[in-house]
């Protein structure tokens, strides 16, 4: 038998096995052809075709397609091309038309496929519509089978056994009911039976379902003989471009060369050069050879709103900032000439992938871009889904809840879990690493949890839900729905039911979109310092240039600049003190996890070290990162001059390295990597050493034009924090994104000179302003105030400024809540009359009580009020009101309001730890940020940033200082700290070996 109707956990919330488990298992019990059939999705195909590679197994592409409401579902077996673009399109129509009828989509959409049946009703009435049917038999002869069969030879049509199954073994029946309990939001004790399927759908072997079906041979023999017909094993499109209707009789090809031309003049005057022409004629001949000069269209009429003329409004970046055409087009904003930017990253005749351009726009602009976008192209374009998946504390919080347990007993567990990470083991392990971790402490795990953590271990990897990735977009020549099916989701917006990896995989080229915060930190600053009066000639400039800006940076002073405002970067660039643009830009691609000990290395040679030479080929391949490879390219380039590997395999590496293509086997690579450079005269150890930098490259890296782009962005933000730094904090708050929180913002602001001006009704927008010194808190710094309060006192104000408490409390009227949270942040004050806020909180209420009618003739209206005599609040209580509102104070550091805990403490300050070098020292600080990592040796470690009224502090737990204090450890927390002061060329760090609570 060939198993014709099998799911995977595709099928959301009832299917218990990974594409990959299915067919490894079909592949054990014999089979060697097995058909994939998730209801109404294709979602998990191209995962199921990669494993089939694996397992030598032939796919059968196919999906379940149900009626919503109804009972009614076949299976549809893609036979041909045309078969698989018409389940692409009954599967969109499925999901997109209110009123899907299956019969009357099949009528237009059954050409090319087999529909397999299980009712008698719907299976002669297909037929009777001339589309190939076959009654499926499901897992064993019943009594309705045997109906179905008698109706099925009556009229001649083949009756096919099937498995029909869920579960990969009968051991997963358990599983799946946990999953529809989860799925209904209900316990396991209230499942109700018709909510699970039945306990044998199992994917069971050959000979059990020969057996099974004995009395009816022929319904296996039909399972081969249906299963010959179906030949089609996947789409071969090749790479599918959007197309490019442009203006006039003239060619994309023709439409791109002047358009290269035209934007060439721009950027670099009249006449060209020599250099230039010469370099877009090599680009344009290879683009159109390659065929993409539409694509290039495409993209450019995407960003032409704010190309050219608007640099800091979009960053184009990843392989596509390589391409002057590009960069002449307006998608990017780095020069590739000037900086050493190689095209052949990008598109080279021997790459067989879509190209892909990602573009950056401002976080606040960019779903207006998309919505252009999807309008403009309609069903010819659509957005990549992403395929959320249960990691750790979602499957085991989703789990517990099913077992009855309440949230606090749930939250008590999860809470502890915030790095724990995917992967780590199965049965006792898993569990024995859960107790390991220094975060769980003495926590007892009493009944049920073993069970729970048993069926999460089982689920972590599953997809949960289609969620929209962040901004890929396709589009295509033909309507999208005729290559992959589509379905919109809950924000309105198509996607389709393939994630990054499986467009890619099918050919189909992915268009990055995606917002970027600190796009809107650059353009509102510069406009704050227009409105100030300063102003920025953003098409000539160059802030790399600036010898203030590049100060600015290599003192680490970047908190609120792109990308390069973590702590480690910071620490880079004061270890570096080099910050140059190449520098800036080696920097943004070595500060990867993996490659720690190279970014040591690199700073060691940076500032004069030697080191002996790998190899002269190697040397001479990465003469310009001192010896280490720090680009993904690099590591093309290596295997390509020492190994011999062409330059199709070594791009085939560089995937390898970022696990873009995990189904490659590294070991393979190793191997033919290994010889290749034996056979120029490396020696073991230079191999070894190699292999070992290639290895830094696991997970994420970056080629050095993405990584000479977020440079241009990070030199943007640095210049505007050295020159403007009131307007650019105020941005940085504004668009409420960075690394680190509006505390430790408004603590660098305070580091800065900058004064902070209370919020005030009379003055704040409801954004934040900078002008000179002064920091104009913003509305939204409030919380709680809801963003229609925050209009209308913006609004009222227009009108005229408010003259009093009542005069605001009679016109804004705002809920008491936020009334309150509005007084206690100190936006009350100036109209106040020098009240105390308590005072101000008891006249808006005695100004209700008097709308209610609870008070007769009303106070306000009298001139003559008597306010009673209140005691004035204390002033900590006071700032601790101002920080419940504003979560930071305005005035002065919250350690400050702690001097009585801290006078005999023997503390430091922050600043003066670098007088300290090796010596052991108390220090306060409240934690602002922190990372978890883990040792080579497996335990866990964490790198946690502190600040005091005077600066910020780095310090170091390792694995014995974890284990001890970091149950205690919390973001927004002062703490008193306890360690060794240690330096590194020059940068000064804290060892922590004492961490207690203030």
């Amino acid at each position: 038998m060939i198993p014709l109707v099998t799911r995977s956990c595709y099928s959301f919330m009832r299917g218990t096995s990974q594409p990959q488990t299915l067919c490894k298992t079909a592949r054990q019990l014999g089979y060697r052809q097995l058909a994939l059939t998730d209801t109404d999705n294709l979602y998990g195909m191209w995962t199921f075709l990669t494993a089939c590679r694996k397992e030598s197994i032939i796919p059968i592409i196919g999906a379940e397609v149900t009626e919503p409401n109804s009972r009614k579902r076949v299976t549809c077996l893609v036979e041909n091309e045309i078969g698989f673009r018409n389940l692409c399109q009954l599967l969109s129509r499925r999901h997109c038309d209110d009123d899907f009828q299956l019969t009357k989509a099949l009528e237009e959409l059954a050409v090319g496929l087999v529909v397999l049946v299980t009712d008698e009703q719907l299976l002669v009435h297909l037929h009777g519509l001339g589309i190939l049917v076959a009654a499926a038999l499901c897992r064993r002869p019943t009594e309705e089978g045997r109906r179905l069969r008698r109706v099925a030879r009556q009229f001649e049509v083949p009756a096919v056994a099937v498995p029909d199954s869920y579960f990969s073994t009968p051991g997963e029946y358990d599983l799946h009911r946990v999953l529809r309990a989860i799925d209904g939001n209900t316990s396991l004790s209230r499942l109700a039976k018709d909510q699970v399927d039945h306990p044998e759908a199992w994917l069971a072997s050959p000979a059990e379902y020969k057996s099974r079906f004995s009395i009816w041979p022929e319904v296996i023999e039909n399972s081969h003989i249906l299963a010959k017909r179906l030949s089609f094993t996947g789409p071969q499109w090749g790479i599918v471009l959007p197309p490019y209707g442009g203006p006039g009789d003239k060619s994309p090809v023709d439409l791109l060369r002047q358009a290269a031309y035209e934007g060439a003049q721009c950027r670099y005057g009249i006449p060209l050069t020599t250099a230039v022409v010469d370099r877009l004629e090599h680009e344009l001949v290879t683009i159109e050879r390659m065929g993409f000069s539409s694509y290039f269209l495409v993209v450019r009429d995407i960003v032409r709103p704010v190309g050219i003329g608007s640099g800091p409004l979009i960053c184009g970046r990843g392989s596509g900032a390589a391409s002057l055409v590009a960069y002449c087009l307006g998608i990017t904003n780095v020069c590739p000439m000037k900086h050493n930017l190689y095209f052949e990253r990008f598109l080279n005749p021997g790459r067989t992938d879509p190209p892909d351009i990602d573009i950056d726009f401002a976080w606040d602009e960019r779903d207006d871009i998309l919505a252009g976008v999807l309008d403009k192209f309609g069903d010819h374009a659509a957005m990549v889904s992403s395929h959320i998946l249960f990691q750790p504390r979602m499957a085991i919080r989703e789990t517990a809840k099913v077992f009855g347990l309440a949230d606090g007993e749930i939250g008590r567990i999860t809470k502890r879990l915030s790095h724990f990470r995917h992967g780590l083991g199965k049965g006792d392990d898993w569990l024995s690493h859960l107790h390991s971790m220094p975060e769980m402490g003495q926590l007892d795990l009493p009944d049920p949890w073993l069970e729970i953590l048993d069926f999460s271990r089982r689920m972590i990897g599953f997809p949960r839900y289609l969620s929209v990735h962040p901004g890929g977009v396709i589009i295509t020549p033909r309507p999208v729905a005729e290559y992959v099916p589509v379905q919109y989701a809950p924000k309105g917006v198509p996607i389709i039911h393939w994630d990054k990896d499986s467009a890619e995989e099918a050919g189909l080229v992915k268009i990055d979109l995606l917002g970027n915060r600190s796009l809107g930190v650059i353009r509102d600053a510069l406009a704050n310092g227009r409105k100030n009066g300063v102003y920025i000639d953003t098409d000539h400039w160059e802030p790399e240039d600036d010898q203030a800006t590049q100060a600015t940076i290599s003192r680490g002073g970047t908190m609120g600049c792109f990308y390069i405002e973590s702590p480690a970067m910071r620490l880079l660039q004061q270890k570096a003190r080099d910050a140059s643009f190449e520098q800036v830009v080696l920097q943004s691609s070595i500060i990867r996890p993996a490659a720690n000990n190279w970014i040591r290395e690199y700073v060691r040679r940076l500032h004069g070290g030697s080191w002996p030479p790998l190899h002269p080929v190697v040397e001479e391949v990465l003469s310009e990162t001192y010896g280490i490879m720090v680009y993904q390219e690099d590591v093309s380039r290596v295997a390509v001059a020492l190994a011999g590997f062409s330059h199709v395999e070594a791009d085939e590496l560089r995937k390898v390295m970022a696990k873009k293509h995990r189904h490659r086997i590294m070991g393979d690579y190793r191997q033919r990597f290994a010889k290749g450079a034996r056979s120029r005269g490396a020696s073991e150890e230079v191999i070894e050493r190699l292999w070992q930098m290639m290895q830094s490259f696991s997970g994420y890296s970056f080629c050095k034009p993405h990584s000479a782009s977020y440079a241009r962005v990070s030199f943007q933000a640095g210049y505007l924090k050295t020159h403007l730094p009131a307007e650019f904090m105020a941005a940085v708050l504004s668009n409420q994104g960075g690394f680190y929180s509006t505390f430790a913002y408004v603590s660098e602001a305070r580091r800065l000179g900058l004064v902070l001006l209370h919020p005030n009704v009379n003055k704040s927008e409801l954004r934040w302003q900078g002008r000179r010194k002064e920091l104009q808190v913003g509305l939204m710094a409030v919380r709680g105030l809801s963003r229609k309060t925050m209009q209308q006192i913006v609004e009222k104000r227009r009108q005229a400024m408010f003259a009093s408490v009542a005069d605001f409390l009679e016109r804004v009227n705002p809920p008491e809540d936020e009334l309150r949270q509005l007084v206690m942040a100190g936006g009350l004050d100036s109209i106040a009359a020098h009240q105390d806020r308590s005072l101000i909180l008891w006249e808006a209420a005695r100004r209700q009580k008097d709308r209610n009618g609870k008070i007769k003739g009303s106070l306000f209206r009298a001139g003559s009020i008597v306010l009673p005599t209140l005691p004035k609040t204390p002033k900590r209580q006071k700032l601790r009101r101002e920080f419940q509102a504003l979560e930071f104070l305005c005035t002065c550091h919250p350690l400050s309001q702690l001097q009585d805990r801290l006078e005999n403490s023997g503390r430091i300050m922050a600043c003066n730890l670098f007088q300290n070098v090796g010596r052991m020292v108390r220090l306060a600080g409240w934690l602002i940020t922190g990372k978890t990592v883990g040792t080579k040796h497996g335990e866990t470690m964490q790198f946690l940033t502190f600040e005091d009224e005077s600066g910020v502090a780095e310090t170091v737990f390792f694995p014995t200082a974890y284990r001890r204090f970091s149950s205690l450890l919390e973001s927004g927390r002062p703490y008193i700290l306890h360690g060794r002061v240690e330096e590194e060329f020059g940068v000064v760090t804290l060892n922590v070996e004492y961490a207690g609570r203030l």
